[in-house]
């Protein structure tokens, strides 16, 4: 289920302030997005994991599958 409450005039809004950026910028916030995702990602695993452990539970939990690894 996807959930939305902002107004379609913000949405439209933010839209529009998102496209007027350069592809080198956007592409810079998702990647920034990414990173941020990433980290707290491995903020909530166990800190005493094996190394590959913690790639696969990362995967895990990024992709929504078990690592080809």
């Amino acid at each position: 289920v996807r959930m939305n409450d902002t107004p379609p005039k913000i949405a439209a809004l933010v839209r529009q302030k998102l496209l007027a950026r350069s592809g080198p910028e956007r592409l810079l916030m998702g990647v920034r997005m990414f990173d941020a995702a990433r980290q707290m990602v491995l903020a909530s695993l166990p800190k005493d994991l094996p190394e590959v452990e913690l790639r696969r539970q990362l995967f895990k939990r990024i992709y929504g599958q078990t690592a080809p690894f």
